[in-house]
């Protein structure tokens, strides 16, 4: 059936874990927006969920750092964290293996991609789960895109993984989802964690919801740095599922909170 939905969202553990520390009206508004997000997404129908995350080395490290990964694994136990620090109660997903090979070997057709049987899942995955299958029965095919450790690769590529995904999912019968997960403007686990930049957020939204390509992909990692911290080359998970949407986007949500060390969104994007 292919692709029938894709969307957006960001994946700070603060959205859970700090959510007591914020004013009840700004985390009901978060965590209202990110269950809309779900209820979007579970009326689609889907069959299985693909979650494009940038893990946290939870799985990967310096010694073995692929740029880009799909787990074929039967299930996930997640958070890695401590549940009371993220405040997700440690929880059984559903994978679908023989899906995830089917993906695989399709989207290997034009992108080289490590596999994992294995795959435990952190807060990049497990704080959108707790808002958009709340009840964690969803199959979810996890990928990452290497966002932690440089070298990088290059924007074009991830817009290049987003295709082959696109394709990979057109040639299946299953009813099938996509969520990107993400900063993005942010400066986790330094001095600066918790200072955002909003406009940068926003030009990039802009450029995201219009599908300008040459646009998403003129940022050079120096300059993201820069202006929107290491947490800000998590816009390839933005980009690739752009990418595999092909269709424009719009921001259903978006709120700098400090405590939450991001700008927190949700947004969707047509599929054509």
């Amino acid at each position: 059936m292919s692709l029938v939905w894709a969307g957006a969202c960001s994946h700070a553990p603060g959205i859970t874990g700090r959510a007591h520390l914020v004013e009840p009206a700004i985390a009901d508004r978060v965590h209202g927006a990110m269950r809309a997000l779900g209820g979007s997404m579970l009326a689609s129908q889907p069959d299985a969920l693909i979650v494009i995350a940038a893990e946290h080395f939870a799985n990967f490290f310096f010694n073995n750092m692929p740029a880009y990964a799909i787990s074929m694994a039967e299930g996930y136990d997640g958070p890695i964290e401590d549940p009371d620090w993220l405040k997700i109660a440690r929880v059984r997903i559903p994978g679908s293996p023989d899906l995830a090979k089917r993906l695989i070997e399709r989207v290997m057709h034009t992108v080289d991609v490590a596999t994992s049987e294995e795959w435990a899942l952190d807060h990049g995955i497990m704080v959108p789960l707790n808002f958009l299958t709340p009840a964690f029965d969803l199959p979810v095919i996890a990928c990452n895109i290497n966002c932690q450790g440089p070298p990088l690769s290059p924007l074009h590529r991830a817009w290049a993984f987003g295709e082959a995904l696109r394709a990979a999912c057109d040639a299946q019968p299953e009813r099938l989802a996509i969520i990107a997960t993400g900063g993005i403007s942010h400066w986790p686990a330094t001095p600066d964690s918790g200072k955002i930049n909003a406009e940068w957020d926003a030009e990039f939204l802009r450029r995201w919801c219009a599908q300008d390509h040459a646009a998403m992909l003129s940022y050079t990692d120096a300059d993201t740095y820069a202006q929107a911290g290491q947490g800000g080359f998590e816009i390839r998970t933005f980009i690739a599922a752009a990418a595999a949407a092909r269709g424009r986007g719009r921001v259903h949500f978006c709120e700098a909170v400090p405590l939450f060390a991001v700008s927190c969104t949700t947004a969707t994007l047509e599929i054509e």
